[in-house]
């Protein structure tokens, strides 16, 4: 196999550039509501279990899988096994989706940053983002105009991701991750040590940590657990698989694939405490229960965070700074390592070069992304959202654990790994790959798809679900079993 592949510079930039892929806004606005929502303490059960029996074990696979077969993942997955190069492709096109409408969010916390200096969101936030920054139209089949602050945004973002990949592996993702993550560290930190010290801190910590022990029980908890796991780490995405092969060929993957967890979750745990921190000021301040103040998603950090930045005066100016800042900063990371996957898969099939690549990439990326930038663009994001990792992320783990667990065999992975990491990893490994992590995924799957026909996503019309839900996953799959028919440049032929 060709060995002119860049390189990372060192193990820690490895170890960074991944932990940056897999920090992102779910870190931040989607983990603190799950563990609230989910039994508070009791919910730690479930989640350290997902974690030792998919999140741990997936990782690891994914890692080997690009390190022993030096490929973005469509190319792993083909000199695995050819047929199923496809599903490495439908992992792709659903990353470059999932880009395009990151780019939105990412937009929207640079706006609200520069917002946060003087408070500009006024005093009701809800109308404020869905009316006057929004201007949000009345259902996704009406697009109605292009918002400029939002477009504008967007474009930055995509230029960031250019001027970042456009440089390369060593000088540009790993010199970005190097710095921004430490930076993102300590904000958050900042954050934390403030939000604890306010009054009312302790009613959201209170009601984030009480372990509700009945929920245990619940097989939804697990389920969500798995969930958050999953997608908090970017597995399935292409995106860990392209980072492994550009790993020296002497790496302790096993010791990487830990490390890489750990300091995800700790990020997690560490979001949670300033989440609900400031969400138990809000509380207090409003002489409401936690429960009225509590949301996830987009509606804490463009509405919520907001009104409680109004209401704590000066230091409201500087924490609504800090947290737009480390918004932008978990989504910058996360963005960039979704365009490299992207482009590595597109380089290694068609032989072209990286800068040619990722400037094509990302002015598509940008002109695609301007539908987001519409009245309707709120509406398109949480549809594809909820479509691409209930379906697509779910699917494309489901298939990458069968293949490897019963096709390619998970001792040619595991006696990769073990070959070079000081931390060798028994058969337990392989009983996970073969059994855990596909039961659950399959649970998860069918869970998804009976609620989906029970009661539509969002209250949405048939017509948009069909349109921008069923059809981007319709897409995913047509591409990938299209785009691997071409055959690949001749290097990489030669060796499949």
């Amino acid at each position: 196999m060709e060995e002119n592949r860049e390189q990372w510079g060192s193990k820690i930039g490895f170890i960074l550039a991944a932990v940056g892929s897999a920090v992102g806004l779910g870190n931040i606005w989607r983990f603190p509501y799950v563990v609230y929502s989910s039994g508070g303490g009791a919910f730690l059960i479930p989640y350290f279990f997902a974690i030792f029996t998919a999140g741990i074990p997936l990782l690891i696979l994914e890692y080997g899988m690009g390190h022993k077969f030096r490929g973005s993942t469509p190319l792993s997955l083909a000199r695995a096994n050819k047929k199923f190069e496809w599903f490495g492709w439908w992992s792709i096109i659903s990353s470059a989706i999932i880009l395009c409408y990151y780019s939105m969010i990412l937009s929207m916390a640079m706006k609200y940053l520069t917002l946060s200096f003087n408070k500009g969101w006024g005093e009701d936030s809800n109308f404020f983002f869905y009316n006057d920054f929004l201007n949000l139209s009345d259902s996704p089949l009406n697009l109605g105009g292009i918002v400029f602050p939002i477009l504008i945004g967007i474009a930055l973002i995509w230029f960031i991701n250019w001027f970042i990949c456009y440089k390369g592996i060593k000088s540009g993702i790993e010199k970005m991750n190097k710095i921004l993550l430490p930076c993102l560290l300590i904000i958050m930190i900042i954050i934390v040590i403030r939000g604890v010290t306010l009054e009312g801190a302790e009613v959201g910590l209170n009601k984030l940590f009480t372990p509700d022990w009945n929920k245990v029980k619940d097989p939804k908890i697990w389920i969500l657990a798995y969930g958050q796991v999953f997608f908090s780490l970017s597995i399935a995405t292409g995106i860990m698989m392209t980072y492994s092969s550009y790993l020296p060929r002497k790496t302790d993957i096993n010791n990487s694939a830990f490390m890489t967890v750990f300091a995800n979750c700790g990020f997690e745990f560490l979001c949670a405490i300033g989440v609900f921190a400031i969400l138990g000021v809000m509380a207090t301040i409003e002489g409401v229960p936690v429960e009225e103040v509590v949301t996830s998603g987009i509606g804490l950090a463009f509405i919520a965070f907001p009104k409680v930045f109004t209401i704590m005066g000066a230091w409201g100016n500087i924490l609504g700074v800090l947290f737009f800042v480390c918004l932008a900063f978990a989504g910058i990371t996360s963005a960039v390592s979704l365009v490299e996957a992207i482009s590595a898969a597109i380089i290694d099939k068609f032989g072209w070069k990286r800068k040619k690549v990722v400037t094509g990439m990302c002015i598509i990326g940008f002109l695609v992304s301007t539908a987001f930038a519409t009245n309707a663009g709120l509406y398109l994001l949480d549809i594809m959202d909820n479509f691409i990792n209930n379906y697509g992320i779910v699917v494309v783990g489901l298939l990458e654990a069968f293949v490897i667990g019963w096709i390619v065999k998970p001792k040619v992975i595991r006696e990769h790994t073990n070959a070079i990491s000081h931390f060798k990893i028994g058969k337990w490994w392989d009983f996970i790959i073969k059994y855990i992590t596909p039961t659950i995924l399959l649970i998860t799957l069918v869970q998804s798809i009976i609620t989906e026909f029970k009661t539509p996503y969002g209250g949405y019309d048939l017509t948009s679900l069909l349109l921008y839900g069923w059809a981007i996953i319709a897409l995913g799959i047509i591409g990938g079993i299209l785009i691997s028919k071409k055959p690949w440049k001749t290097e990489n032929e030669e060796v499949l």
